[in-house]
């Protein structure tokens, strides 16, 4: 089994896994109907969702052609994991200091460096745009309490 199968295949099986321990957690909670919904209900539901989400993975694993070039010998890329691991933790430790619009424009400028392939401008103008979302849609429309600018 090629590097790209057998990765596809254990990444569908550890969502499997995932969802299906999501699934069994959340069924212990009160499950509610879908026009008065418990807390268990939504975790349930995404839980079951991933774990078919795995089984279609890991089942089309076998299914896909292998790679051309050789896997193996492919180094990590570290600035991209560094760009995304730094992202999120910019967007914690702003978040309830700076606020929602600078903690997340913060975040998506300094994940987005971490693809080669963006440059500052690019990644600047994906932060805004995603900041403009993100904000009509966390503190407009679904209201939650993060203040925009500033301590609460």
């Amino acid at each position: 089994m090629k590097l790209a199968q057998r990765r596809d295949y254990y990444a569908g099986a550890l969502m499997m896994l995932i969802g299906a321990g999501a699934a069994v957690i959340g069924s212990r909670y009160q499950m509610g109907s879908l026009t008065r919904m418990g807390p268990g209900f939504f975790p349930t539901a995404l839980g079951v969702l991933l774990a078919l989400i795995g089984a279609i993975i890991a089942g089309s694993a076998s299914m896909t052609a292998p790679a051309a070039a050789d896997e193996a010998a492919m180094r990590p890329d570290w600035r991209g994991w560094f760009g995304i691991v730094a992202g999120a933790g910019l967007f914690i430790a702003l978040a309830s200091h700076a606020g929602l619009v600078p903690a997340t424009l913060a975040c998506v400028f300094v994940a987005a460096l971490g693809d080669r392939g963006n440059s500052w401008k690019e990644a600047l103008l994906l932060a805004v745009g995603v900041t403009i979302f993100g904000t009509l849609l966390f503190a407009y429309g679904l209201r939650i309490q993060i203040p925009m600018f500033g301590s609460m």
